[in-house]
């Protein structure tokens, strides 16, 4: 079974409330396996427009990572990510 991968590009407006997000967010993550590769390091923009923050974040399996994204746990945590962020999520399967 071919893993997946959330690729989230993010800029944040209020960096306190993005914290508690973060927090919220941990346990969907630990219970659907997530495996961070890279978080807000870095960036060169190639081509194209950036965002300020860059994710990607790798999952078991197609079914997990969508599980993941509507969990309970996880759906809260995007509510408190709405308001004060602005970006991208795209779920991509692997090879």
């Amino acid at each position: 079974m071919p893993k997946a991968y959330w690729i989230a590009r993010v800029d944040v407006q209020d960096p306190e409330v993005y914290k508690q997000y973060v927090e919220t967010a941990k346990p969907a993550f630990e219970r659907h396996q997530a495996k961070f590769l890279a978080r807000g390091g870095r960036t060169e923009a190639l081509q194209g427009t950036a965002r300020a923050r860059n994710v990607l974040i790798e999952f078991p399996s197609m079914e997990e990572a969508l599980a993941c994204w509507n969990s309970p746990e996880y759906t809260k945590a995007r509510a408190i990510r709405g308001p004060v962020s602005t970006g991208e999520f795209v779920l991509v399967e692997g090879v």
